[in-house]
């Protein structure tokens, strides 16, 4: 997905970057255009605020969709993916949001309209997106199950 790719490309980090490294670099970032620095000049000022606003944005995605965020609650995606149903999705853009009963929410990226198109149509939308989407596309949790 484009937008993966330009936060990493923002960060100057790689796909295999850990997670201890990917806050070290953005901590180093974050030092370097701190709008703090910049008290003198109401332009450059402006100007790192706007780079400090994308620098924590692409940060704090990326730490969502890392091997290590995601393997913290891989037990209970595996749950919510096994056996609970998709209460309603949707796509724009190559990325599918899908809800489920339990109140969980997923992000999948590079989802092809082509893909998005047959779970629409499929007879069994959840064990279409169990063996084609859940465990194929890169994917966040963009909400905490209601019943924690």
């Amino acid at each position: 997905m484009k937008k993966i790719v330009d936060y990493r490309k923002l960060l100057g980090v790689q796909k295999d970057t850990e997670l201890k490294e990917l806050k070290t670099i953005y901590r180093n970032l974050m030092k370097d255009c701190h709008p703090d620095k910049f008290q003198d000049n109401d332009e450059e000022k402006l100007a790192a605020e706007q780079r400090s606003k994308e620098i924590i944005e692409a940060y704090h995605f990326l730490v969502s969709i890392a091997p290590e965020t995601l393997s913290l609650s891989i037990e209970e995606y595996t749950q919510t993916t096994a056996t609970c149903g998709i209460a309603d999705f949707s796509w724009a853009g190559l990325v599918l949001t899908v809800q489920f009963l339990d109140g969980s929410s997923y992000e999948y990226f590079e989802v092809p309209k082509a893909v998005y198109v047959k779970l629409v149509n499929a007879d069994s939308p959840g064990r279409f997106a169990r063996r084609h989407i859940f465990n194929v596309y890169p994917y966040r949790n963009i909400a905490k199950l209601a019943t924690a």
